[in-house]
């Protein structure tokens, strides 16, 4: 691996999900309707030395800006809310360390797509497994999905197999309390299942999981995706709500 000297004392986080964990923010589509990337890197997505994320060949390498493009690799990858949730880490807790950054997340996947045995939990198992190698400890998963089961019928079973998920995760990576964050959906086009699903998300029962809301968000001309300025704002959540209900607890997971 390389890095090492800074492997060995990891805080990692995975990320999973779907497009708007993976990141869009800053995509177009050009005069020929191909969607590109516009490079745009704000502030609060910029490396940083002591933010890495494990790439495509499970290897620690620097992290930047598109988070996911070695694995979300069939989608063009943007903004998304892993490096604006790293760099406020940072910002807010200096002396935090060095951050591990997963990347796991495919845009336009169903809840049943991670289900246990399935293709994409097994990548996540294994990353997250390989992950461990350098040292390190798993922190958290970061948790962004949901806008592909807003039709009746996969609303109606939303709840049963999010909790199949996180519990056979931690089950899968024998992690009894791995805390998860999740980010109830808001995307403006989803139909009339959507809140169903936000209820799901807001009101799950469970010491180690938490949820911020992406409502409020802005989108993309697509209205499904959220824009640079948004997946800084969900990042930001998703920091605010490790540091207040993890970041002390992690002795005891």
């Amino acid at each position: 691996m390389l890095l090492g000297a800074l492997t060995r004392n990891l805080s990692i986080f995975l990320l999973a999900g779907q497009s708007n964990m993976s990141g869009r923010g800053g995509n177009h589509n050009d005069t020929k309707n191909i969607v590109r990337w516009d490079g745009k890197i704000p502030p609060e997505c910029a490396s940083n030395k002591n933010i890495l994320r494990l790439n495509a060949n499970k290897t620690w390498v620097p992290a930047h800006e598109p988070l996911h493009k070695d694995i979300d690799v069939l989608k063009t990858c943007g903004i998304g809310p892993g490096m604006p949730f790293a760099n406020e880490i940072l910002s807010k807790v200096p002396t935090f360390g060095t951050i591990g950054l997963v990347p796991c997340a495919i845009g336009g996947t169903r809840i049943a797509m991670w289900g246990r045995g399935t293709v994409l939990n097994n990548r996540l198992v294994d990353r997250a497994k390989a992950s461990l190698n350098g040292g390190g400890k798993i922190r958290a998963l970061l948790w962004f999905q949901g806008e592909s089961d807003t039709s009746d019928n996969d609303s109606k079973l939303y709840k049963g197999r999010l909790e199949n998920f996180i519990n056979n995760l931690r089950q899968d990576l024998n992690i009894s309390n791995l805390p998860v964050i999740m980010v109830a959906i808001c995307s403006a086009d989803q139909g009339p299942y959507m809140n169903r699903i936000r209820s799901i998300q807001l009101n799950y029962n469970d010491t180690y999981v938490k949820t911020v809301d992406a409502m409020g968000s802005t989108f993309l001309k697509d209205q499904k995706h959220l824009d640079t300025k948004s997946q800084i704002q969900v990042g930001h959540k998703l920091a605010a709500a490790f540091l207040s209900s993890f970041d002390g607890l992690h002795p005891q997971y």
